[in-house]
């Protein structure tokens, strides 16, 4: 069996590029729902919808464990996933996400003030303030939704145009004196640097994508009966509801080299009924 990823489009792949360089060895299945992105400014009816059906095509493709290498689906599907849906249509399987680990990596090395930028529909979910407010009561966290960045990023905008965008919602983070950003979308890695530059050395900018493949390898190991399950031809296959040819071509930004996807057009009502019938 395998290891899928679902992202609402092409950002996740910027956290299977690290699993893949810890983790060669599994086989991993990616699915970029990019035919209904950008899920950021969706209903959390429609997210979570979306996200359903995404995982259950990975599910039914062989997926033991599905994560959901994206924010806003982790922030507004996950958890009605987990306690709802995965119990009674695949028991046997497993569904993780993203905030989480990044949650816990924050909390215990933040000294007391945390930022958090995201999607529209990350923030408005209150997921990461939820989450954190568990592991430290203490915490100064303040949110800012910066919805404009990912379509920038995908058309390969200038440093400058990012920056100028960038500059007025970060001033709230600024003035609050935060110590630790949390990068609340899979996008945003990409800018790193930008965003290293922009907040200041003071600024700590935990790495999203190394530590959700680290917390992966620490989840296998934790759950032999889980990784044993697994098979190991080191063989990753790519997906898309949208343009293939338009996902390969980005991917070797977000990926680190062009892969080829295959186009999937989902059966919604045979994905409904998959678990009856399988």
């Amino acid at each position: 069996m395998k290891i899928g990823l679902f992202d609402s489009g092409i950002g996740g792949l910027t956290v299977f590029n690290e699993i893949v360089k810890l983790l060669p060895q599994y086989d991993y299945r990616y699915f970029g729902d990019n035919a209904r992105a950008p899920y950021g400014n969706r209903t959390q009816e429609e997210i979570y919808e979306f996200t359903r059906q995404g995982v259950a095509w990975l599910f039914k493709e062989g997926a033991l464990i599905v994560i959901l290498a994206c924010n806003t689906a982790s922030s507004q599907a996950l958890r009605k996933l987990q306690q709802e849906w995965l119990p009674i249509e695949f028991p046997e399987r497993k569904i993780l996400g993203v905030i989480i680990p990044i949650v816990e990596e924050a909390a215990h090395s933040s000294k007391g003030s945390i930022g958090i930028i995201g999607t529209r529909a990350t923030v408005a979910s209150r997921a990461y303030i939820r989450e954190l407010r568990k592991v430290r009561h203490d915490l100064q966290i303040i949110q800012v939704a910066i919805p404009e960045v990912v379509p920038l990023i995908e058309r390969a905008a200038s440093q400058d145009e990012l920056k100028r965008v960038l500059e007025i919602p970060l001033l709230p983070l600024k003035d609050a004196h935060i110590d630790t950003l949390i990068l609340g979308c899979t996008h945003y890695s990409l800018l790193y640097p930008l965003f290293k530059k922009m907040m200041g050395d003071e600024v700590s900018i935990p790495n999203i994508n190394e530590i959700i493949a680290q917390k992966l390898a620490s989840y296998l190991q934790k759950h032999p009966e889980i990784e044993k399950q697994l098979t190991k031809n080191g063989t990753q296959q790519f997906f898309t509801t949208g343009n293939p040819k338009q996902f390969s071509t980005l991917s070797k930004r977000f990926f680190g080299r062009k892969i080829t996807a295959e186009n999937v057009s989902l059966n919604y009502l045979e994905l409904r009924n998959y678990r009856r019938s399988a």
